[in-house]
């Protein structure tokens, strides 16, 4: 009679670990920052339909590295929550923190017990009104979830691009110097083209709908613009 295979569990949650940052690092990272008006999310995306940052909500944004599909159905489903949320209490009771916690249970529970953990990490971002903080929640592929007050970095090579992003950062820089430091923290030696990242801002400015994307041309003129 031959004897069943085994894996210890501490070796089998560590092999799923592995399983997932392996995979996760093979995309292409993203940077969020606060700003003087408010979060900017920069990633490195070529399409222009597959989008890696996307609302949630009126003043909440929602990003995603790794697998597409995976981190896109962990998205549709945020908003629909939000939707609910909202509609059947009030629209200030939707808010960045719970919906974070909800992500991070979700995501914890997959990683624990399924075969295949989910091969993403997430961000959910939110902009304070009325100039209150913003809030930035990074959420990994297990669970884990990280409150972050400055600057979020997902994907491969996080260390890197955080320190390069940290070179000199102000948390009241204008929007302008913000996207050029977080394409220059992607890129290190090499700067990205405009056409290469998908960037957008939660700004106060823009009111109750404060997610609103930058195109090519604001983006181009921002990193022109001499340092």
């Amino acid at each position: 009679m031959s004897m069943p295979f085994y894996v210890a569990p501490e070796q089998f949650m560590k092999d799923k670990a592995d399983f997932a940052r392996k995979n996760i690092a093979r995309g292409r990272p993203l940077v969020a920052s606060v700003y003087s008006g408010g979060v900017l999310i920069c990633a490195e995306n070529q399409s222009k339909s597959l989008h890696k940052v996307s609302e949630i909500y009126d003043r909440i944004a929602f990003a995603g590295v790794g697998r597409y599909n995976e981190f896109d159905s962990l998205r549709r489903a945020g908003v629909q929550h939000a939707d609910v949320k909202g509609y059947q209490f009030s629209r200030e009771d939707v808010d960045a923190r719970s919906l974070a916690n909800i992500y991070a249970q979700y995501m914890g529970n997959i990683f624990t017990h399924e075969l295949k953990p989910l091969e993403v990490e997430i961000l959910v971002a939110e902009v304070g009104e009325g100039g209150g903080p913003a809030q930035l929640y990074h959420i990994l592929y297990d669970g884990s979830i990280m409150d972050e007050d400055r600057m979020s970095v997902l994907g491969g090579e996080a260390e890197a691009i955080s320190a390069r992003l940290a070179d000199g950062f102000d948390p009241d820089w204008p929007l302008d110097e913000a996207v050029r430091r977080s394409a220059r923290a992607l890129g290190g030696d090499r700067v990205p083209l405009a056409k290469e990242l998908e960037v957008a801002v939660l700004a106060r400015s823009n009111g109750r709908r404060a997610f609103r994307r930058l195109d090519e041309a604001e983006v181009a003129a921002a990193l022109t613009i001499a340092p």
